[in-house]
């Protein structure tokens, strides 16, 4: 080998003192056994009763089952004894020795596993299942006399206490984890899941773990891995690969669920030739800016099942397909009119973008009323999310304008570890909604637009002493409420996916850099005033950040150790109408007058995607002191969008004419998540 890598190579003599003393740290836990039986025993009893509240106590099965199998019970024996250590230091060994620079961070973060997991021994010590008395399972190894694994009399001084979490599963997920972040080959990423899924099932098979200890070692590996970053050149990254918080919007896309963001523009032409800008027009616009816009002129090519999808270049760019003019002039030569308009843009946001090309659109409407144009701007939401496309779209406008993204006060790596942890169990906690809303089943949408003047928004939040997100929020749920022909139907909460930003300054205009965090917002009547208090009480957990942490620590990093099967399956499992109703987001945008293609941008709307089996997305965006809502809906929820509209509109008017209720305990603010 070249001195290039004895360079990087830690000293052999190091690495083994720094094993040595994890092993005397694991040790004196171990030693303090016999002193926290009682304690143990009662751990585990309660661990078991959780899995038994929760319905995933599926241990005594598998282990009752196994006990009866003979040799197959003596090689799970062994497998939960050998294959996990094995695995490990295999590659430990193999990137010790052939990769030395992604040994140190991989190192790193094995050390990080099992420090955790041997101070979780010491602080929270559980008795596996076969020790426990009275819970019924069967100690294996005794049974078959297995020599030399657990339980047995050649390792009987090993900690007996240790079952949360569980190291064996750690160990292999590790073991898989790595390789995923190197980039190894799809026969032993497959091999390294096999052993995983496997040792997953003996732990517990055996009775040597709960269900939840091996819950726990996935959470503790995912966890230090995040942390521990690998320095430049530790590991094969490709560029073109779409990121898995990409792909999710890929996966859950379907028929009847297109999953284009983007935005309504509304265009002042009065002081522009009659037809214009026109196609031509707004196409050179783009044209000249393609360069800073690389997703816009790319395809996604998936080489096969297993593996993800990569951007690629297309030769040429059909301008007549991506920029197309529509003319809603009548037979009689007036105006079409609002309904017209209206018609076109339900269509236009039903119908899905084709993977065979760029997945955008920017067409151009004239002939609605005088005076006016429109652009929709639509965007697949594998390249960007809502804030993704204002940044992509302001490329095209004039003057230069720079969306600015405010500095990130980010935490260190073990406070978010330590978050991520926290909000991945809050997220646990949010359950199922009560109820359905209706839905067609179809890709049938209702477009309604509501346009306020921002500083009335403002001000309304600041006299509440709410924000202007939870005001948004009401004017949702009490909106809803008033819209839907018979509100009995509806369930007592709307359950609503609320988007986050967590871009910060190195953010990219593509990708998607949004976490969701669920709220329920009451349904029943009464005055909105009532309604927004007991949102606004209920809203800090749109600010604590632990959730939005965790969701996106689930939708990037989880989601990418994820094979692209599975992660298809997970993306369609969690997304939609078995878990949240409608989703909301409240976006910031330029504070400044605009023009695009030369004509004055009036108003901009925000168009966000339906989930599969949630009827209603609600997006606000601030644009140069208006305060832009734009909504899809399902027909089968709400047919009538003007009704809809209304309704929205006249709660802000009730509550900025109302006198505020009892405070609410969330924080004073007028700007809303993400707003000025």
């Amino acid at each position: 080998m070249g001195g290039e890598h004895r360079e990087w190579r830690p000293r052999l003599g190091r690495e083994l003192l720094g094993a040595l003393a994890l092993l005397a740290f694991y040790g004196a836990v171990a030693a303090f056994d016999t002193r926290r039986q009682g304690v143990a025993e009662r751990n585990g009893r309660n661990v078991f009763r959780l899995e038994q509240w929760l319905h995933v106590d599926i241990e005594r099965t598998l282990n009752h089952w196994l006990a009866e199998q003979g040799v197959l019970r003596t090689v799970a024996n062994y497998e939960y004894a050998i294959s996990y250590v094995l695995a490990a230091l295999a590659l430990l060994i193999w990137l010790y020795l052939r990769h030395p620079q992604a040994y140190r961070w991989a190192r790193t973060s094995f050390a990080l596993v099992n420090t955790l997991g041997i101070t979780c021994f010491a602080l929270f010590p559980v008795m596996p299942p076969r020790l426990v008395p009275d819970l019924g399972f069967v100690d294996t190894v005794r049974l078959g006399h297995t020599w030399g694994s657990w339980g047995s009399p050649l390792v009987s001084s090993a900690n007996q206490l240790a079952a949360m979490p569980s190291l064996h599963v750690a160990w292999a997920l590790w073991v898989s984890v790595v390789l995923v972040r190197l980039r190894a080959g799809r026969m032993v990423q497959l091999l390294s899941a096999v052993h995983v899924v496997g040792t997953t099932c003996v732990i517990m098979a055996t009775a040597n773990h709960y269900i939840l200890d091996a819950l726990a070692g996935t959470l503790l590996v995912l966890a230090c891995v995040a942390v521990v970053t690998p320095a430049e050149g530790a590991a094969t990254v490709t560029t073109n690969r779409i990121s898995a918080a990409d792909a999710f919007f890929l996966h859950v896309e379907s028929p009847t669920a297109p999953q284009h963001v983007g935005g309504i523009v509304m265009i002042d032409t009065s002081d522009l030739p009659p037809g214009s800008p026109t196609a031509e027009e707004l196409a050179a616009t783009i044209r000249a800016k393609m360069d800073r816009l690389p997703r816009m002129r790319q395809v996604l090519v998936q080489p096969s099942r297993w593996r993800r999808a990569r951007w690629v270049d297309v030769p040429e760019i059909d301008w007549s397909w991506h920029v197309p003019s529509y003319d809603l002039t009548g037979p009689d030569g007036l105006p079409g009119g609002e309904q017209a308009l209206y018609a076109l843009l339900d269509e236009l946001v039903a119908t899905p973008l084709p993977q065979d090309r760029p997945m955008w659109r920017f067409p151009i409407i004239h002939g609605f009323a005088p005076g006016r144009a429109c652009a929709p701007f639509l965007v697949h939401h594998s390249i960007g999310d809502g804030i993704g496309v204002v940044m992509h779209a302001l490329n095209f406008l004039e003057p230069p304008y720079t969306m600015r993204v405010p500095p990130a006060n980010k935490p260190s790596r073990l406070r978010r570890a330590t978050a991520i942890a926290v909000g991945l169990g809050q997220l646990a906690t949010d359950g199922r909604p009560a109820g359905r809303l209706p839905s067609s089943g179809t890709a049938q949408r209702r477009v309604g637009l509501v346009c306020l003047p921002v500083n009335e928004v403002r001000q309304t939040a600041r006299r509440h002493r709410v924000r202007v997100t939870d005001l948004m929020l009401c004017a949702v749920a009490g909106g809803l409420r008033r819209a839907v022909p018979d509100p009995t139907c509806l369930p007592s909460k709307l359950r609503v996916s609320v988007t986050l930003m967590v871009r910060d300054a190195t953010s990219g205009q593509e990708g998607n850099a949004t976490a969701a965090v669920i709220m329920d917002l009451p349904l029943g009547p009464g005055a909105e005033r009532e309604r927004l208090a007991d949102i606004a009480a209920h809203s800090n957990r749109l600010h604590t950040g632990t959730r939005a942490l965790a969701t996106r620590f689930v939708m990037q990093t989880v989601g990418d150790l994820m094979p692209p099967p599975v992660h298809r399956w997970f993306a369609r499992t969690v997304y939609g109408g078995r878990f949240f109703h409608a989703v909301a987001s409240n976006m910031p945008g330029p504070a400044t007058q605009l023009y695009l293609a030369g004509g004055t941008m009036r108003d901009v709307y925000p168009m966000l995607p339906l989930a599969p089996g949630a009827p209603l997305t609600v997006g606000a965006l601030s644009w140069n002191g208006l305060f832009c809502i734009g909504i899809q809906v399902d027909p089968a929820l709400v047919a009538d969008r003007e009704a809809l509209t209304k309704a929205v509109s006249a709660v802000f008017a009730e509550l900025a004419a109302a006198q505020p209720a009892d405070a609410p305990t969330s924080p004073a603010r007028a700007g809303g998540l993400g707003a000025p």
